[in-house]
């Protein structure tokens, strides 16, 4: 089982991305800001932190399309009152594609083939995120299919997912 690095690719059409920058660097912030998109019963996806050198934070999170307007409702009171000068970014129009397979914990290089592979298509990667067993990145949703054909194409899988 472990000689199969990747097992399948799947697609998850109608994703947004959320970007808010300027957070400061303190405890407790992602936890109110995550807190307020859980009160509004948002689901997110992809979640991604990172510290600049000047102090501020950056979170970058995916959930459905549809959920963005409530999104940015949800966050302006909490980021009004703990980040005055954050600033939110949001993109429609984008696609998750996830590569997956138990093998990926035993071969490296796994992540550098189907970037590869994506920029070989002509595919830009928006956002990445990586477990133990899976690789997901976003992707213009005009082109998830093209995506998904590039992997499985790197991998040696059988079937484009529909």
């Amino acid at each position: 089982m472990e000689n199969v690095v990747i097992r399948g690719v799947s697609i998850e059409r109608s994703q947004a991305r959320v970007t808010i920058t300027g957070i400061p660097d303190a405890p407790g912030m992602s936890g109110r800001i995550l807190g307020a998109l859980g009160d509004a019963e948002i689901n997110l996806d992809m979640i991604i932190s990172n510290i600049a050198h000047d102090g501020f934070a950056r979170h970058s999170f995916t959930m459905h399309s549809s959920d963005l307007g409530r999104a940015q409702a949800a966050l302006k009171p909490v980021l009004s009152d703990l980040a005055p000068n954050s600033k939110i970014e949001t993109e429609a129009g984008i696609a998750k594609l996830s590569a997956v397979g138990i093998g990926m914990r035993s071969h490296s290089g796994v992540a550098a083939t189907m970037f590869k592979a994506l920029g070989d298509a002509g595919i830009n990667i928006g956002m990445i995120s990586t477990s133990e067993i899976k690789i997901a990145v976003t992707v213009d949703e005009t082109r998830i299919e093209d995506a998904a054909r590039a992997v499985h194409d790197a991998f040696g899988l059988d079937k484009v997912p529909a």
